[in-house]
């Protein structure tokens, strides 16, 4: 998430450079469910989303501690997660821009099939700040997305809707990446949209449960998810225009999301039904060297994984 302050760098928009790979099929695809049936949302494994942090803070590691715009992190973080997708079967296009005088990408996946009039997104930044590796700020987000796409080739799934996912890059600069692909498209491939649902900082250590309150529909899936596990959450207000979403938000677009807290300080109230310590953040290495895997809270990383899955299979059924 983008530090709240003003004076973001600007960007010089170039045209985009675009790379569409062709995919095959789908190896062990499930059979289409009967007509009507509405299949429901898998478990992610958290091992799952974690084994994706390890490789972020990896490449982190190998790339001078940080996976920052313009930064042979970046590249490396994004190469990671296309492969993954390309594998499964997803068609993944890179788009390019500059910021500060350096090339930033997004990369965005389709998932074969729905209709295309309907298109449900999914995304969350790729990139860290310069300062570290960026496991919960973004890894966390990240993760998850690509492990939900990843369970979505797995279980073969057919929604109803086309489903899209997304990692976005420069979100640190002010959210660059996300703003510069929602201006790229036309007004009718905008309004093609029915939601978008923003993922950013979903572990983190000392964690709160919030969820954007900006579409009524989108976020009362995400309530009815955790209701269902009997946790509490609150108005997301933190991360309010700091965040992916923002962009979509001011073009028109449906958005949601979730976010378990950054350097707000945890009042006595939210100790008491989350858990966790009062008077401490929610993400004490809040864009610090110390956000690295060492810096999640694995039950805050699970249901909000696991919620993100749930949003994507009911919105797009």
């Amino acid at each position: 998430m983008k530090l709240p302050v003003s004076g973001r760098a600007t960007v010089t928009a170039v045209v985009a450079a675009v790379t569409l790979l062709a995919t095959g099929s789908i190896a062990g695809a499930a059979p289409a469910p009967e007509p009507g049936a509405i299949a429901a949302a898998p478990d992610l494994p958290v091992a799952n989303v974690k084994a994706h942090l390890t490789q972020l803070q990896s490449i982190a590691t190998a790339n001078g501690g940080n996976r920052a715009h313009g930064r042979t992190g970046y590249k490396a973080s994004l190469d990671y997660v296309k492969a993954k997708l390309d594998a499964a079967g997803y068609t993944t296009v890179i788009q390019q821009f500059t910021s500060s005088g350096r090339t930033g990408y997004n990369l965005v996946a389709d998932w074969p099939g729905g209709d295309t009039g309907q298109v449900l997104m999914a995304g969350s930044h790729l990139d860290s700040v310069t300062a570290g590796a960026g496991i919960n700020d973004n890894g966390s987000g990240s993760a998850a997305v690509l492990e939900t796409a990843l369970a979505v080739s797995r279980a073969g799934y057919h929604p109803t809707k086309h489903l899209r996912f997304a990692w976005w890059g420069a979100e640190e600069l002010g959210m660059v990446g996300s703003r510069y692909y929602v201006n790229s498209l036309s007004s009718a491939n905008r309004a093609r949209i029915s939601g978008y649902l923003n993922f950013d900082m979903i572990g983190s250590p000392n964690p709160g449960y919030f969820v954007y309150d900006d579409d009524p529909a989108i976020e009362k899936t995400f309530k009815d998810y955790f209701a269902g596990l009997g946790v509490p959450t609150e108005i997301e207000t933190e991360g309010d225009g700091r965040s992916d979403h923002a962009p979509f938000k001011n073009a028109g677009v449906p958005v949601g999301g979730l976010f378990s807290g950054a350097d707000y300080i945890k009042t006595a109230a939210q100790a008491a039904k989350w858990g966790g310590t009062a008077g401490r953040a929610f993400d004490p290495c809040y864009h610090s060297s110390c956000d690295t895997t060492a810096n999640i809270n694995d039950t805050a990383l699970d249901r909000n994984a696991d919620a993100l899955a749930y949003a994507v299979w009911t919105l797009s059924s």
